[in-house]
C-alpha cells in the first residue's frame, strides 16, 4: 500500500504513460489553418495608372482536409492509442515486478530478523556455558584449552549478533528504498513471527497449466505486447497510405489599385486605376514519382515481425515463469514440511539434552558444540527455507498477475 502511493519507480512509469497519453493527443489533432497577407507595390512607365499599390490575403488548410479524407489521421491516430495503450499496460507489468521486489525484500528482512533472533539465542546460550566453564577450570574441572574453546564460541557467537544486526538494518534500508522514502532513513519494526509456514488459499488444488493459463489472461506485459504488435500492424498502413501524396487548399484574395478616377491615355481612352479583385483557389502537393516510402514501409514490416517474435517469446516466458515458479513452489514446501516434521525438533532436542548432559559432565565440550552447530545449521536453513517458499509463492504471485497472499 506504501509503494502504491509513494513508490519512485510507479511514479517514473505513471509519467511514461502520461508521455504516450500526450503522443496519442497530438496523433490525433488537427492541422491548424495557415494564413497569409501583405502589401505590395508595382511600378509602370508613364504613370499608366493611379495607384501602384496593391495586397493580398489567403487562407490555407495545411493538408487537413486531405489528411482525414485519405485515412492518414485515423491511421496515425491508431497507432497513437495503441502505444498509448501498450504504456499504460507497461505501467501495470512495473507495478507487478516492483511488488514482486518489495515482498522478497520484505521476507528477505523478516528472515534477517530471525537470524538475529537466533544469533542472540546462541550467544545466550554460549555465555552461559563460558561462565559455567569459568567456574570448572578454577575448580580445576576442565583444561585451560577447553575455556579456551569456550570461550572462542562465545566471541563468535557474539559476531553473529553483530553481522546479523547489520544484515537487518540492510535489508530494511534496501526495503524503505523500494517503498520510496525520499529522505533519511527511519528505522521500523519487522515482525520475526511472520516467517512461518501457510498455505495461500488461491493455491490450494491447483496445478502448474491452470496457474499458466491464468498468465495468460492476466499478465499486463503479455497485454502490453499484443498492443504493441496492434500498433506496428498500424504502422505498416499507415505507412503504405503515406505514399499518397499530400495535398494542401489555399484560398487567396488580391487587389492592386483603388476604383476611384482613371488616368486618361494618349488616344484619349480612360483606363481605370484598378485590377479586378481577384479570387484564387489552388491545389498543392508533391508527387511521387521518385520515391513511394519504400523505407519507412519496410521499416514499419519489419517491426511487425519484431513484435511478433517478442509476443512468441513473451508467452514462453510466461510459461517459464509460472513452471519455475511453481516447481520452487512444490520443492520448498516439501523442505519446510520436512524440517517442521521431525529434523528440526530433533535439531533441537539433540542440543537440549547434549547441553544437559554437559552441563552434568556426562557429556565432553565436543559434542556439546557440535551438537550446537548441528542445531544453528539446521534453524538458518530452515530460516532459509522458508524464506525460499514465500519467494516461491510471491513469484508465483508475479507471474500469474494475481494476489494470493493478503
Amino acid at each position: 500500500a506504501i509503494f502504491r502511493t509513494h513508490g519512485l519507480d510507479l511514479l517514473i512509469a505513471e509519467a511514461g504513460a502520461a508521455a504516450a497519453e500526450g503522443d496519442a493527443l497530438t496523433a490525433g489533432a488537427i492541422q491548424n489553418p495557415n494564413a497569409t497577407g501583405g502589401l505590395y507595390h508595382s511600378f509602370f512607365n508613364d504613370g499608366l495608372f493611379e495607384t501602384h499599390n496593391g495586397w493580398f490575403v489567403g487562407l490555407g488548410d495545411s493538408n487537413a482536409i486531405e489528411d482525414a479524407l485519405s485515412g492518414k489521421r485515423g491511421l496515425r491516430k491508431g497507432v497513437a492509442e495503441a502505444a498509448l495503450a501498450a504504456a499504460r499496460l507497461q505501467r501495470a507489468d512495473a507495478q507487478r515486478t516492483i511488488e514482486l521486489q518489495i515482498k522478497q525484500q520484505y521476507f528477505q528482512a523478516v528472515a534477517a530478523a530471525a537470524a538475529l533472533e537466533l544469533a542472540g539465542e546462541i550467544a545466550g546460550s554460549t555465555a552461559r556455558t563460558f561462565d559455567l566453564n569459568q567456574v570448572r577450570y578454577r575448580s580445576g574441572a576442565i583444561s585451560e584449552v577447553d575455556l579456551s574453546r569456550t570461550e572462542t564460541v562465545k566471541l563468535e557467537a557474539e559476531q553473529a549478533v553483530d553481522s546479523a544486526g547489520q544484515a537487518l538494518r540492510q535489508a530494511k534500508v534496501q526495503l524503505a528504498f523500494l517503498l520510496g522514502q525520499r529522505r533519511g532513513f527511519t528505522d521500523f519494526t519487522i515482525d520475526a513471527g511472520q516467517l512461518r509456514f501457510a498455505t495461500p488459499p488461491g493455491l490450494t488444488g491447483m496445478n502448474a497449466q491452470q496457474l499458466v493459463d491464468r498468465a495468460i489472461a492476466a499478465r499486463p506485459d503479455l497485454r502490453a505486447q499484443e498492443s504493441q504488435r496492434t500498433r506496428a500492424g498500424r504502422a505498416v498502413a499507415l505507412a503504405k497510405r503515406q505514399r499518397f501524396p499530400d495535398l494542401g487548399i489555399n484560398l487567396q484574395y488580391q487587389q492592386e489599385g483603388s476604383a476611384s478616377g482613371s488616368v486618361p491615355q494618349s488616344g484619349g481612352a480612360a483606363v481605370a486605376g484598378v485590377t479586378p479583385p481577384t479570387l484564387q483557389l489552388a491545389l498543392t502537393g508533391t508527387l511521387p514519382l521518385f520515391y513511394q516510402q519504400q523505407g519507412e514501409i519496410k521499416k514499419a514490416e519489419a517491426d511487425g515481425i519484431v513484435q511478433d517474435a517478442q509476443a512468441a517469446k513473451l508467452r514462453a516466458q510466461v510459461v517459464a515463469d509460472v513452471e519455475n515458479a511453481f516447481a520452487a513452489y512444490q520443492t520448498t514446501g516439501r523442505l519446510v514440511g520436512r524440517m517442521e516434521g521431525r529434523l528440526l525438533d530433533r535439531a533441537g532436542r539433540a542440543r537440549q539434552l547434549v547441553e544437559l548432559q554437559y552441563q552434568k559432565g556426562a557429556a565432553s565440550l565436543l559434542e556439546f558444540l557440535d551438537a550446537q552447530r548441528t542445531y544453528v545449521a539446521t534453524k538458518l536453513e530452515y530460516i532459509q527455507d522458508l524464506t525460499a517458499y514465500w519467494n516461491a509463492v510471491f513469484q508465483i504471485e508475479a507471474a500469474t498477475a494475481t494476489e494470493l497472499v493478503q
